[in-house]
Parts: C-alpha cells; structure tokens; sequence
C-alpha cells in the first residue's frame, strides 16, 4: 500500500510541474483491456497491465537517464581551503604609482625615497602587510609602501569546481549568465525561440546542471536539462566525460582543455576525477590547440608584458603556475571576477582554488590536450 501510495505521489508531482504530453489514455488494441500501470520508476513487463499514459511518460524520461527525483552527479566540494592566498591583492588605479622605501616617506611623500614606481597597463601589487597613519592606509608590496589613494584592494574569488567520485553519466555543465539580466539564465519549455514559452525558473550564473538531450534548432544546440526545460548552448560551458583517452592517445591520465566550452578535466585512469571553468586567451593571444606536457612548476611568480601599451599587464604574486607552452601556463587568476569566457593573454586561467587542486594532483610531465571542437581556433605557427 505505501508503494501505490509512492507511485501516485509522483505522478502528481510530475503532473503539476512538468505535465503528460499527449493522450494519457490507454492507446493498445481495442481487444486490450488491461487497465494503465501504476506510474513507478520502472515498468515491470510481469504486470498485467498497459505501460502506456503516465507510465509510459516516465519509460520516455528514463530512457535519457532522467528519474523523479532527479539522480545528482557523483560530486563532492574540494576543499575550500584551497582558495585561501597569503596576500592580499590590489588593483593599481594610478599610472606610474610611487612606491617608498619606508613607511614615513610614503606618508610624507618623500621623492628622494622612491624605491620604484607601478609599470602602465593592467597592473596588480601583492600586499603582505598595512598600516594606518595620517587619515588614510599604507600597503607594503614586498618592495616598498604603496597609498591606498593609488590602489584598491580585491576580494580574491572563491569559485571552485567539482570533484568526480566516478564518471557521470551525462553531459553536464555550468550556467553562464553573466551578462544576463540579474545574472541569471531562464528556462525554456520547447527548444528553440519559436515560441515565448519560458518556464519562469532562473538558473543562477556558474550554477551546475545535467543535460539529457541535445536538439539542434537553427545555428544552435539546445539541452535539455530536466523535463520540459531547456537551455541555449551559449548559456551552458558543456563538459562531455569520456571514458576512453582522446582518438590516437593512449595514455589513462591526462588534463584536457576545452576552449569551445572553456571547461577543464581531469582524468585519471581513464576516469574523470575534477572538472571546472577556465577562461583562455583572447585573438591574437590564442591558447594554441595541441598536445603538450606540464614543463614547470612555480607556487608563486611574477608575470608581466609590457610590449604593448594596450594589453600590457603587470601581476604580482600569481599563484600555482605550470607552464605547458612555452610561456603558456596554467594558473589562479585572483583578478577574474568570472570564468567561463576567454579573456587571458594566452594562459589558462583557473580560479586560485582550482590551479591549487591542479598544482597539487599533477607532476612535472604531465600530458595535457588542448583542443577547439569548433575548429576556430588557430594552430601556432609551429604547427600551420
């Protein structure tokens, strides 16, 4: 009796919330007057009924890997430990900002002291220490103390991506609804924008969802992501797990790249065991397709280029660097309000908790596989 009283329990929750398309009536032969199943998880073909009308509803849902209630993905939180920095970080407002030797001379502005001044461009200071004199802060950079009339401190962001106890099943990825109003994506009952049937649920941007089917509608894909409910391939940074190397690899473990979907994997022993967002470079700074292996590790270091008044960028303090190619690398990028979308010079960027994850799984050696599926992306020069 309670496991009637559970079957019909969920048909009326699916019902409400997603309703039955089409006839719910029996639709066999007219010679065949066994009465409709009782709506469960799965049909049992012992029964001397009809697995047609909300039975048949659920079969067409499981049969893409959908039950009620859903089946979360086999995931846990890293460790958000992980996202903790020694510094703080401040954005450099002022061009060629004065740094002092002492704290004194940067409160008396003291020229003669002047130790160095901030370089143009996109520039960042680390701050280990500050201190309150004459109204206002002062930061020590490491080399002297900085105003805070010249910079102003960040939040680091705590974004981290998921750990895998197996492979799931599905294809699955994160919400990008960033420039979205109120940074949020809404659902669609059809796929496609033919008709105005939005569901009135929003999905909060880098928020994580499972996708069941794929339709094609125009110049896009649409996923499923529950039952009537369907999103814009734009609006969805796509993982597809694998459970073989990439065609003509034989390794078992291996970081893989995505730079369609600006998504990270990690695999090993052929099962995924870390997924996340990154954000990689930007025409002409591409993040290059190609097969290549981490050639260096630095827990800390400066990058800067200032070739180029444009783009030129000054980062003090980057936190769990590998380098893969040449002065390409993977690292926490404490300066990206979002990932998601390239954006980089040229490296992968990862929040600081997920390149501290990397850092901390992978060796020296490592293989790595970058790869575009929309084919957009340029080959280096080295491999035209």
């Amino acid at each position: 009796m309670i496991k009637i009283y559970r079957y019909w329990t969920l048909l009326v929750a699916a019902l409400i919330f997603f309703g039955i398309p089409g006839d719910a009536s029996a639709k066999g032969s007219e010679e065949d007057s066994r009465p409709l199943c009782l709506p469960g998880f799965f049909y049992d073909p012992t029964q001397d009924c009809n697995p047609f009308g909300p039975t048949a509803y659920l079969l067409e849902m499981a049969e893409i890997g959908f039950t009620f209630p859903e089946t979360p993905l086999p995931v846990k939180s890293p460790d958000p430990t992980l996202s903790e920095v020694e510094f703080k970080y401040a954005y450099v407002l002022s061009e060629r900002a004065p740094i002092y030797l002492n704290l004194s001379d940067a409160v008396e502005e003291n020229k003669s002291n002047i130790v160095q001044r901030t370089t143009p461009g996109f520039t960042y200071v680390s701050i280990s220490r500050s201190a309150y004199q004459a109204g206002k802060y002062y930061h020590f950079t490491g080399t002297g103390w900085i105003s805070s009339d010249d910079v102003v401190i960040t939040p680091v962001p705590t974004f981290q991506g998921v750990e895998f106890t197996q492979t799931p099943e599905h294809e699955f990825g994160w919400i990008l609804a960033m420039f979205a109003p109120g940074g949020k994506a809404e659902t669609k009952r059809t796929p496609g924008y033919g008709l105005n049937d939005y569901t009135g649920r929003y999905l909060d941007h880098q928020e994580i969802v499972q996708i069941y089917d794929t339709i094609t509608v125009g110049n896009w894909d649409w996923y499923m992501i529950g039952p009537d409910e369907w999103l814009v391939q734009r609006e969805v940074a796509k993982v597809t797990p694998r459970t073989d190397p990439p065609e003509g690899m034989s390794w078992s473990r291996w970081i893989e790249v995505n730079l369609y979907e600006q998504t990270l994997s990690v695999y090993d022993d052929n099962e995924l065991v870390f997924a996340t967002l990154i954000a990689s470079g930007v025409a002409p700074l591409y993040t290059y397709p190609g097969i290549f292996t981490i050639e260096e590790k630095k827990e800390l270091t400066g990058m800067r280029w200032l070739g180029d008044p444009d783009i030129a960028y000054n980062l003090e303090s980057v936190p769990w660097t590998m380098y893969f190619d040449e002065d390409r690398a993977f690292h926490g990028a404490y300066w990206r309000a979002s990932l998601g979308y390239p954006q980089s010079h040229g490296c992968v960027n990862l929040s600081v908790g997920d390149s501290h994850w990397l850092f901390d799984w992978a060796d020296e050696g490592e293989h790595v596989y970058v790869y575009d599926p929309s084919g957009k992306t340029p080959l280096s020069e080295s491999d035209q």
